[in-house]
């Protein structure tokens, strides 16, 4: 897993107005939890650039006034009209505990029904395993080469290695789309 670096200052205040005054000088309000007690700190927006608007995830190595802890991000907010970060929140990384975590899926090969004139349509671009902090993947390869016209592969077909995925097996992850001109030639 990539390492990123994020610095953060220690709240004061806790609370709405806090809050709106820190977001209004481009901070973003961050916690963290997990650990022996929550962290509530704040850190500058454009931090979040590499870290929210990225495929891949990452390990964060959160620096909290010189105090320095493992974590990953756990969730963020945004506002639901400007898309400017409310808040976020980090899990603190323990070697002993298992932590959920969304993996990126990359897609392999090329598929038998793109020969054929199919699309590749790919449905789910992350897959929710649970794991130990140094057996998470950076992302799940899926082979794509032997799938049809009309067929689809599904999270059953991953092969998990050190993790344990949460998702629904039978959750399609790709699949090759019939086009309109190949449709009325199958039943020749």
């Amino acid at each position: 897993m990539k390492t990123l670096e994020i610095i953060g200052y220690k709240r004061a205040n806790l609370g709405k107005t806090s809050a709106k005054q820190l977001r209004t000088e481009a901070n973003v309000p961050c916690v963290l939890y997990g650990g022996a007690e929550q962290v509530h700190f704040y850190t500058p927006m454009i931090l979040f650039r590499d870290l929210l608007y990225s495929p891949n995830i990452y390990q964060v190595d959160l620096n909290i006034e010189g105090t320095h802890y493992r974590a990953i991000l756990q969730d963020a907010q945004f506002h639901p009209v400007n898309e400017m970060i409310l808040h976020v929140d980090f899990l603190e990384l323990n070697d002993k505990k298992e932590v959920k975590i969304e993996v990126p899926v990359r897609l392999q090969g090329t598929a038998l029904g793109v020969t054929k004139g199919g699309k590749l349509i790919s449905k789910l671009r992350k897959v929710k395993v649970k794991s130990l902090p140094a057996n998470i993947p950076d992302f799940i390869d899926v082979d794509v080469t032997g799938i049809d016209l009309g067929k689809s592969v599904k999270v059953g077909d991953i092969k998990p290695e050190n993790y344990q995925i949460l998702n629904s097996l039978a959750t399609p992850i790709a699949s090759i789309e019939i086009p309109r001109a190949l449709r009325g030639k199958g039943n020749e």
